[in-house]
């Protein structure tokens, strides 16, 4: 799988919503599972969403009922829809692409720059 680009954060309110999305170069884009990760200053790397190739999906507890992950394959793309967004969720947004539909960043082997997303109490 090529680059991957994330857009879409940025500072929201708490309670309020954003859509991340991240663009893939490369032809196989829908073999790849697609995973979305963050990072909070001084925390570890870890899981958000995931969605293989057919579309099964994976979230954390944390996002569970909140975050949505969709693909579009046509587009060679990737979504996470944030809503009713907390002060906690304030991170670094990181797209992944691998071979495995897994929740563990290792498995991926693609990821983009990252994109930041500050909710604000």
């Amino acid at each position: 799988q090529g680059p991957l680009q994330e857009s879409g954060g940025g500072l929201v309110q708490a309670g309020g919503s954003l859509r991340l999305s991240c663009a893939a170069s490369g032809r196989t884009f829908s073999r790849y599972a697609m995973g979305w990760f963050r990072q909070a200053p001084g925390k570890e790397r870890g899981f958000v969403a995931a969605i293989s190739w057919s579309g099964f999906t994976a979230y954390a507890d944390s996002v569970k009922g909140r975050f949505t992950i969709s693909r579009d394959n046509a587009k060679n793309t990737v979504y996470l829809q944030m809503n009713s967004l907390k002060p906690e969720d304030t991170a670094v947004y990181y797209c992944a692409a691998g071979p495995i539909y897994d929740t563990k960043w290792s498995s991926y082997d693609s990821w983009g720059q990252g994109t930041q997303v500050t909710v604000s109490s």
